[in-house]
């Protein structure tokens, strides 16, 4: 269901005025741009082993009295949980009352040497874990959002559980969601997006040379001299690491837009039709007009995770995903 831009079920936001209309300011100063401090509230880091030989890292922070619910931040692709828009949406939440735990996806945030796999834009089964354990104790409704390959991430496993879904999770928010990673990897090779492009494929080398020295039997290097895009890296490093063959075998079996009809929760999908990584045409599916629990909300600009507003808001994504919390909460 499309949604207009400043008006959720039962509440009014701020409209989105852009700081900037150019997308390219909005991603870059988006991930530049001074956060909120979160040292007022304590911090509780902590390592969970969700397979055999593999560990995650997630800090953890709680309002004082009982929190309204429990929100898991994913992080977008070779990020972590000290992102600025993970902090600036952490301290947001905990402002609104909600318990905030931001997890690093498996091998991030410095967890190189705590597993022996790669991660992949749809591997969901650390989510799922630790979803389950927040869930287990019993503290409050749980709640995901995930930002860019985070977003796809908590997407597709609101779509695997399916029906099942209602009982472990009272909503997902999916903010700059690939949806189609295939569309998405050729999007990057646009000459305008080399800077994003080259980003992206030094950290992810840089990051498989580290796992290659703690784990060399596990991580080879052989295919990475000549890579120079994502799709190169997805074609010849990630997809076969995980059984999946090729680029277009791995984006056709993990992209979240083929498990949207499946989804039975509220989610909330927040994008800017000016994202220069994802082409607008990828959210025109079937199923944001088919199915009531899906809402979208785009804006005209906001560039990748970026959506700086004029005035005192900021972060506008912060407020619409806090106005969005207390609706389902109130739910």
């Amino acid at each position: 269901m499309f949604v207009e831009p400043g008006r959720l079920q039962s509440g009014r936001l701020p409209p989105f005025e852009p700081l900037f209309q150019n997308p390219h300011w909005q991603t870059i100063l988006g991930s530049f741009w001074r956060r909120p401090g979160l040292k007022e509230v304590a911090l509780e880091e902590k390592l969970y082993r969700t397979e055999p030989a593999v560990q995650i890292l997630v800090r953890s922070q709680r309002p004082q009295g009982r929190a309204n619910g429990e929100l898991i931040l994913v992080h977008g692709l070779e990020g972590s949980s000290e992102a600025g828009y993970m902090r600036s949406a952490a301290h947001a939440a905990l402002r609104a009352g909600f318990a905030v735990h931001r997890m690093n996806i498996r091998s991030c945030g410095g967890t190189e040497h705590l597993c022996n796999t790669l991660y992949h834009a749809g591997l969901t089964t650390d989510i799922r874990y630790f979803a389950e354990h927040l869930h287990g104790s019993g503290l409050g409704p749980v709640f995901l959002a995930g930002f860019s390959l985070g977003a796809n991430m908590v997407t597709k496993l609101a779509g695997e559980l399916g029906s099942s879904g209602r009982q472990l999770l009272a909503g997902v928010v999916s903010i700059s969601n690939p949806l189609d990673l295939h569309a998405c990897a050729l999007e990057l090779n646009e000459r305008r997006n080399w800077l994003y492009q080259r980003r992206f494929v030094v950290h992810m080398a840089a990051r498989l040379r580290r796992r290659h020295a703690h784990m060399p039997g596990v991580f080879r290097l052989d295919a990475l001299p000549g890579v120079r895009t994502v799709y190169e890296f997805d074609d010849r490093i990630t997809a076969p690491f995980f059984g999946f063959g090729t680029a277009p075998g791995y984006y056709g079996t993990q992209s979240s837009q083929l498990f949207l009809e499946a989804i039975e929760i509220p989610a909330l999908f927040l994008h800017s039709k000016d994202d220069p990584m994802i082409p607008f045409r990828v959210y025109r599916h079937e199923a944001f007009r088919n199915k009531s629990n899906l809402r979208l909300l785009a804006v005209e600009h906001g560039g990748h995770v970026g959506f700086l507003a004029r005035g005192q808001q900021r972060f506008w994504v912060d407020s619409v995903l806090v106005e969005w919390l207390r609706e389902q909460a109130r739910a």
